[in-house]
């Protein structure tokens, strides 16, 4: 990734996201008022002095687990959550930005994924071991802004405005693959199970004996809005291809149908997704 791998509103000329800086001036705006140190906030909302000195400067993302406790300690009456998305969206690779812009705003969100669990419901340990592994490798920092901000988006599946309706097609191959090891995926397949109990998501495993499919070119988004607008991001390798209007995304919404019909149904996905876990 460039220098522009993080998204905000301004970006300086050190690379700190404008969305990070700005929360950060806010929060030294509202720790003075409160006539509170920087040693005197650490101890309240229980971080060390250089992580609020780091979030202060713009350096570091403040987490929503920080920003809870800072908007109590300072008494910033919201202002401070209301940066929080911004601060989480800069977080993610460039090439995710206008995705992640777009599924704030869908009502409908359709995935096909052939080789992993989704963003939207992997656990910490299972995302953290994906990240951890890219290749050129990721700095420690980067790997930890990624990997918040991959947690942060998991509040879709449970938004209310809009509500959106999912639906994810896995290999079933994500589910036997060992990332991180056997602990680390029975909890990931728990997580699986939680998630199918929603009534706004549906997960449908496509099996292995299903030699032949309409999703063997590989990962795959449909997104639709409120007002009707369709669009389809396609990715491989960090390379993004999107398509827009219903004359071009089209195809793909016929082929995720024919993909559906292909699946395991809810309810047989479940009950092979307790087998799996019970194997481990």
């Amino acid at each position: 990734m460039g220098n522009n791998r993080r998204r905000g509103t301004r970006t300086n000329e050190d690379d700190r996201p404008g969305s990070w800086v700005a929360y950060g001036k806010l929060l030294k705006f509202f720790r003075t008022k409160a006539e509170l140190t920087q040693e005197e906030l650490a101890e309240r909302i229980r971080y060390s002095q250089d992580h609020c000195a780091s979030v202060e400067q713009g350096r570091r993302p403040a987490r929503a687990e920080f920003t809870g406790r800072a908007e109590e300690a300072v008494e910033a009456g919201g202002v401070l959550w209301e940066l929080q998305e911004e601060v989480d969206l800069a977080q993610l690779p460039t090439f995710f930005h206008d995705l992640a812009a777009l599924e704030k705003e869908a009502v409908v969100r359709f995935s096909y994924d052939p080789l992993v669990i989704p963003g939207l419901l992997q656990t910490e340990d299972y995302a953290r071991t994906l990240l951890s592994a890219a290749y050129p490798p990721l700095d420690d920092d980067t790997v930890e802004e990624w990997l918040t901000a991959r947690l942060a988006r998991q509040a879709l599946l449970t938004r209310k405005k809009p509500l959106a309706v999912f639906s994810f097609i896995i290999e079933e191959a994500t589910l036997r693959r060992m990332v991180g090891g056997h602990q680390v995926m029975r909890a990931q397949l728990h997580r699986l199970l939680e998630c199918a109990k929603l009534r706004n998501v549906d997960i449908q495993v496509m099996p292995s004996s299903r030699a032949v499919h309409g999703g063997l070119n590989g990962h795959m988004v449909l997104l639709e809005a409120a007002d009707g607008r369709q669009f389809v991001y396609v990715d491989s390798q960090g390379c993004v291809m999107s398509r827009a209007g219903r004359e071009q995304t089209g195809a793909f919404w016929l082929r995720y149908g024919s993909m559906r019909a292909f699946a395991l149904s809810t309810e047989e996905s479940v009950r092979l997704i307790e087998q799996v876990a019970g194997e481990l």
